[in-house]
């Protein structure tokens, strides 16, 4: 069993998914590393079995710098923030970058699937399925299903593993779609879930303001001007002090309140820039900069390099 108080403690490090593969490696060496060289530019997404000896081997208590949905047949522990789940028999667990965990198997059996994938291949342009989906999961991250509803998921999970190894030249957009509805169905199962619990304040004033973050994207217009730029803003629309808001992220998700803002817009600032006709002026107005001088510098400190270049 893990520490009683681990589940208190923040790490301030993600693990990588180039860490995590090499973890999966050590453990499973029969597993095939996918390519990392263009999770920056296109995003990653990979599926896999999960693991028959995992209860062997928990996890770390981390946080991971990609979003996971995981199919669990077998039981367990998860140690969360300020709590520990138990899992007994099958259950669906959704985990993303910015909140910390860990799973600890407690049946030696552990049989399922799990897909892993990254925020730049989620927010791919002009695709439907949007971070706040996975964000009101967040507020519960198991999700006990029945053994009907394991086949649904099941039927979900293995449709993503032929698709991974089909030669069709949309499949990523198909894989999309079928993370959608694993989400859609999971939400359709949550009301029941005998997991739902009440958060502590600081998560659900996080799970908040990221998801009024995320609803003001995409920008569909160029007449479309981000509306909140600043923690102060978010803190008002919250109706909460600024100071409060900032504690809350900080503790929750281990960066600051203008750090994921920053993160989010350099993230549609590079979907206008590849997708759009655009100017850079048009896409700094777009994004609240009043100069596109202002916007240079921004974007030049988030992707060490010009928008121009960029394009």
């Amino acid at each position: 069993m893990l520490a009683k108080n681990q589940e208190l403690y923040v790490v301030n490090k993600s693990e990588s998914l180039q860490d995590f593969y090499d973890r999966l490696k050590s453990q499973r060496p029969e597993i095939t590393i996918p390519n990392l060289g263009m999770v920056s530019d296109i995003g990653h997404f990979g599926v896999f079995k999960r693991s028959s000896h995992c209860a062997i081997n928990p996890s770390l208590y981390n946080r991971r710098d990609f979003y996971k949905i995981s199919l669990i047949i077998g039981s367990g522990v998860l140690h969360y923030p300020n709590e520990q789940i138990v899992v007994k028999g099958r259950a669906l667990l959704f985990t993303n970058p910015n909140i910390p965990y860990a799973w600890e198997g407690t049946s030696y059996t552990q049989s399922g699937y799990f897909c892993l994938f990254t925020e730049n291949f989620i927010h791919k342009r002009n695709e439907s399925l949007r971070e706040s989906l996975l964000w009101r999961i967040q507020d519960c991250p198991i999700i006990s299903i029945c053994e009907q509803q394991e086949q649904i998921f099941m039927s979900l999970f293995v449709k993503m593993m032929a698709e991974m190894e089909s030669e069709y030249i949309h499949k990523y957009d198909m894989l999309r779609n079928y993370i959608q509805l694993i989400v859609h169905e999971a939400l359709k199962v949550r009301p029941a879930d005998t997991y739902f619990r009440e958060n502590n304040a600081s998560v659900r004033l996080t799970s908040l303001f990221l998801e009024l973050l995320e609803r003001q994207f995409p920008i569909g217009s160029s007449d479309h001007v981000l509306e909140l730029r600043t923690a102060y803003d978010f803190a008002h629309r919250l109706s909460v002090h600024v100071n409060h808001l900032n504690h809350a992220v900080k503790e929750v998700t281990g960066r600051t309140t203008s750090e994921h803002i920053s993160k989010r817009i350099v993230t549609e600032a590079v979907a206008l820039l590849k997708h759009t006709e655009w100017n850079v002026a048009q896409i700094a107005y777009c994004l609240g900069f009043e100069y596109p001088a202002n916007f240079n510098i921004f974007f030049k400190r988030q992707m060490l390099c010009t928008p121009k270049s960029f394009r």
